[in-house]
């Protein structure tokens, strides 16, 4: 069990509540981004409806062939449902360099890499499922581009023939474009309460076989309606249906469902056990030369990091001149903020730049920004603000913030 899931002991307490019959139906994961919590979340499910195989009886063994473990692995079961925002884009333009240089080395890993792909793809298209949209005006608008999607990903399919090189590279990069225009256009920042009562209405139906499973990342972005309905399922969950949440903040989980829930905390790997990571999920250690996940990932952002900060620095000190930058150049700056990653770096760089402790007032007009960041922060993660109205709010505290300290 858990075998893809490296260097995190939580997985070794949940197969055992899981072999000796005690898992919760309601469970937490906690711990840092890029820490391995969908991949445990997933391998849950898988294992919940594993029937075992000839060569494996007993159900779990990661090798497993049954019918159910493969679509598992597929992440195509009917019995999972994945929702809850997440940054997919950077790992499936991760997954499609690791798939290209693959297929063009002639690697012994191709197939690892073709499976790293089309799960990466899944964990984003998993999220517009039909039960989890009905009755949402997206869903029209929805549904051709996941048709296209998965006509694409036939070609991927573990018994297909992979295309020659030069037209996988085109077809990998129509699924990017797609992928990207579904993700940017369509997926929820926070999620809505109406995917909360479908979730409650599906988990309430009877399993045709195994246990069912309700993901929900990043669940400390929920706003209160949600929140509140997720919280009354929780009071009393079906038998037959295991809810899996995940957050990097548990902190910013409301008391009464941690109160429901069992919480398995996740650590962050040393900066060996991320380079290990990357080598055997990326194949990638001999061409990055950084130490964690997340720095290899935000090279496919669509502008590095330090050109964020330095735009970041320069936005704070038009602030401080008096010499305002219109929100609007600041978002076309950046690339148009279209990954999540981009303004959560802006932010962070903003903080950077009036981080002093020299005085009182300097340690108060920090204390007053850093608290008007967060709550920028949280108007374009939960409460789905657009960048520019975000940052022309901020850029009012932040300037009411240096007058109240002077």
């Amino acid at each position: 069990m858990f075998d893809n899931l490296l260097y995190q002991h939580s997985s070794k307490l949940i197969a055992d509540d899981i072999t000796s019959g005690t898992l919760p139906g309601a469970i937490l994961l906690s711990g840092p981004a890029a820490s391995g919590k969908l991949t445990c979340a997933l391998e849950i499910a898988r294992i919940l409806s594993c029937t075992g195989s000839k060569e494996h009886p007993t159900p779990g063994h990661w090798l497993c062939n049954c019918p159910s473990c493969l679509k598992n692995k597929e992440l195509i079961h009917q019995n999972v449902l994945l929702a809850g925002s997440r940054e997919c884009s950077l790992e499936i333009l991760a997954a499609k360099k690791a798939l290209l240089t693959a297929v063009y080395d002639n690697a012994s890993h191709l197939p690892a890499a073709r499976f790293f792909f089309l799960r990466a793809v899944r964990k984003l298209t998993m999220r517009f499922s039909q039960t989890l949209w009905e009755d949402d005006d997206k869903a029209s608008k929805i549904s051709p581009v996941i048709q296209n999607i998965d006509e694409c990903l036939e070609s991927l399919e573990p018994k297909a023939v992979l295309p020659a090189p030069e037209k996988l590279e085109k077809l990998c990069d129509k699924i990017c474009d797609y992928c990207d225009k579904l993700e940017s256009t369509f997926l929820y920042k926070s999620l809505p309460i109406n995917q909360i009562r479908n979730a409650s209405s599906w988990a309430h139906l009877k399993s045709v076989a195994g246990k069912k499973v309700i993901i929900i990342e990043n669940a400390e972005q929920m706003r209160e309606a949600p929140r509140n309905a997720l919280l009354k399922i929780l009071e009393e969950p079906p038998e037959d249906t295991v809810f899996v949440l995940t957050t990097a903040h548990r902190g910013a989980i409301m008391q009464t469902i941690l109160s429901r829930v069992r919480t398995y905390s996740f650590c962050e790997r040393t900066p060996e056990q991320q380079a290990e990571v990357i080598d055997r999920v990326f194949h990638a250690a001999a061409s990055f030369s950084g130490k964690t996940i997340e720095g290899y990932l935000q090279q496919f952002l669509p502008m590095p990091p330090d050109a964020v900060k330095q735009v970041a620095f320069e936005y704070y000190q038009s602030i401080c001149t008096g010499k305002l930058m219109p929100p609007a150049a600041v978002v076309k700056n950046c690339a148009g903020f279209s990954s999540k990653f981009l303004f959560k770096i802006f932010l962070i760089g903003i903080q950077e730049s009036c981080k002093n402790f020299d005085s009182p007032v300097a340690t108060e007009l920090f204390r007053k920004n850093s608290r008007s960041l967060l709550e920028c922060y949280n108007n374009v993660s939960v409460y789905n603000q657009n960048p520019t109205a975000a940052l022309e709010k901020l850029t009012r505290d932040l300037a009411l913030n240096r007058r109240m300290v002077q």
